[in-house]
């Protein structure tokens, strides 16, 4: 457990492992907790660096905007906090879409970005969209956290031995501060960097779930305008992939991570 400054913000972290650094970036509401499926897996073979977003978890919560660009300044710093040099980046949901920023803002430091059941923008295209987004809006204002959290962990993990998924989420949501969540919300609603995304040339995976809130087709056409990316489906997974399918996910990840080392070390 350690901490960095970032203009007047205390900022947590986790690091586990040796070898060339990994830094894990989680969703909306999450925490470094929620990766403790792969942490294990992955610190076998890397330096892994998992941080708390500022206003989750364990990181400071300053009463303020957020948005995304921030997010990844902090990302920013952290890497050059610890002095890693160019990281494997991999993120959840609204960490995916710290990655995108830090991609298109900061491409030097990045060995290559792995983006998990996310996008490069938030925007609403359609007025089903507009309903859709404005319903989260009003309801996460609405509904108590423990609310949030039940409901949250029936969509994401339905089946009947899935029960110790739900509780984590039932028991973990909760721990969140309410304004600072709804601040983290509102950097998501309306944000975007799709028309910048071809200025991220690193080796970059896409991974969805097939049943994610988004649709592989949606996914497949951003993957398309970037110039080094490929897209892998998960089957029988929803929007925590890598919580709801740890193995198949860890393997995946592996395995595009050692054909980017092995591409980038010298015979």
């Amino acid at each position: 457990m350690a901490y960095f400054d970032n203009d007047g913000c205390q900022l947590h972290y986790e690091v586990y492992g040796h070898g060339n650094p990994l830094v894990l970036v989680h969703g909306l509401g999450s925490s470094t907790r929620d990766w403790e499926y792969q942490i294990p897996a992955l610190a076998a073979h890397f330096r892994v660096i998992a941080l708390d977003v500022r206003g989750h978890g364990r990181s400071d919560k300053p009463n303020e905007r957020y948005n995304i660009a921030t997010f990844a300044e902090d990302v920013a710093s952290l890497i050059e906090h610890c002095q890693l040099g160019p990281v494997h980046l991999v993120g959840i949901s609204m960490g995916g879409m710290i990655g995108f920023q830090l991609g298109v803002d900061r491409p030097e430091l990045l060995a290559s970005l792995t983006i998990i059941n996310s996008g490069p923008e938030v925007k609403a295209k359609s007025p089903r969209d507009y309903v859709e987004i404005a319903k989260r809006w009003s309801l996460s204002r609405l509904l108590s956290l423990e609310t949030i959290g039940k409901a949250l962990g029936k969509l994401l993990f339905p089946k009947p031995e899935q029960a110790e998924l739900r509780a984590k989420i039932e028991q973990r949501w909760p721990q969140n501060d309410k304004r600072a969540y709804l601040s983290s919300l509102d950097a998501i609603i309306g944000w975007g960097v799709r028309e910048r995304i071809s200025r991220i040339t690193c080796p970059t995976l896409v991974i969805s779930g097939d049943r994610d809130y988004t649709s592989v087709a949606q996914k497949q056409a951003y993957v398309d305008q970037l110039s080094n990316a490929r897209l892998v489906v998960i089957e029988d997974s929803r929007h925590a992939t890598p919580m709801d399918q740890p193995q198949r996910f860890n393997s995946c990840l592996l395995e595009f991570l050692n054909e980017v080392e092995t591409a980038v070390t010298p015979l």
